[in-house]
């Protein structure tokens, strides 16, 4: 199987929602409005005026940090691009949420057994590829082999300067990623998260990582269940507060 990547080409988008849709469906999540990346939203679509709309989703770093900082290696990289997550494997510690230079995963909070949530790029679908391309109607989201999709971003930005900012936002982005947008204006305008480094981060975050004792590893995951724990405690409270109200009416 080729390397699959996705090209998202904001100036053919129309802002319907089809790809926020699938995503939903193919992933087995309520339908619901997506504002923001969260445990039931692995994309969203931003209106940034004027009819530009821009999605949000994990950009499959071509060197992820997220799997660089995972210490069990929960979080990993496949030979054909996803970047994937193993909740059998996970130890909750979350580091993967902090080293992600693009704020993707998130974290199920609320959950007795949490894991952490993202686009893994529809990789059980197969060669079927991503829901997102499949369902998007004027092909503002196109997937296939990532070095013939840059190769179509290059063509397309080039050929047309009037319509492309020139920029293949994606390329060189914390050291390449598997995403690459293209549009009208540059990535900062369109929302996209400013990355300040063009080099693989897992280097810089094994550096950060590797001073941290491993208790602060697991203080981390006790952390995680206590928080759990008095939310729940709360939640039984409201809960009978509610019953006891109904009985006094």
């Amino acid at each position: 199987m080729a390397h699959r990547g996705i090209l998202v080409d904001v100036t053919k988008c129309i802002g319907c929602g089809s790809c926020v849709e699938a995503c939903q469906k193919a992933n087995n999540q309520p339908a619901h409005e997506a504002r923001g990346l969260d445990d039931q939203t692995y994309t969203y679509l931003m209106d940034r005026g004027n009819d530009v709309y821009v999605r949000r989703l994990c950009m499959h770093c071509e060197d992820p940090s997220c799997a660089s900082a995972c210490p069990v290696s929960a979080m990993h990289k496949t030979p054909e691009g996803p970047v994937v997550y193993d909740a059998s494997k996970c130890l909750g510690c979350r580091y993967c949420l902090l080293a992600c230079p693009f704020g993707v995963p998130t974290y199920e909070w609320h959950s007795a057994t949490p894991r952490v949530q993202k686009c893994q790029m529809c990789y059980t679908r197969g060669e079927q590829g991503p829901a997102c391309a499949q369902a998007c109607p004027t092909g503002a989201t196109k997937t296939g082999d990532r070095d013939e999709l840059l190769a179509e971003a290059r063509r397309r930005v080039v050929s047309d300067p009037k319509t492309y900012f020139q920029h293949i936002y994606g390329v060189n982005a914390a050291g390449g990623t598997d995403v690459l947008f293209i549009g009208p204006k540059d990535p900062q305008a369109l929302g996209l998260p400013k990355v300040n480094r063009n080099l693989p981060m897992p280097d810089l975050t094994w550096q950060a990582l590797k001073h941290v004792p491993d208790v602060v590893m697991y203080g981390g995951v006790l952390l995680g269940g206590l928080f759990w724990l008095t939310k729940r405690k709360d939640d039984v409270a409201r809960a009978e507060q509610t019953e006891r109200g109904k009985h006094h009416v």
